[in-house]
């Protein structure tokens, strides 16, 4: 009986966790801790060829961690395609 009262918890400390993934939507604005915000990076990406994936993590203002996508384009500018913000525990990592 006691194994069925620890599962249990378990399965609702872990229903819990969700992640919460952003679609590639085209209005997809860079957050504080993006590559992107404030502007372009002085710096460009030369040598990577166009159209190759660009991936970047950081956590945000409320310490979850999230995951960016970038696409080089034409002109060697970033463009954010996609965000993954992962919400689990409170403390800890994800």
């Amino acid at each position: 009986m006691r194994h069925i009262a620890i599962i249990s918890a378990l399965v609702v400390a872990l229903s819990a966790c969700t992640t919460t993934v952003a679609s590639t939507s085209p209005g997809l604005e860079p957050i504080p801790g993006s590559i992107t915000y404030g502007g372009q990076p002085r710096t460009r990406l030369t040598k990577a060829p166009i159209g190759s994936p660009v991936h970047h993590q950081f956590r945000n203002e409320f310490g979850q961690r999230v995951e960016e996508l970038y696409i080089i384009q034409p002109d060697r500018s970033l463009k954010l395609v996609s965000r993954h913000v992962y919400r689990g525990w409170p403390f800890g990592d994800d």
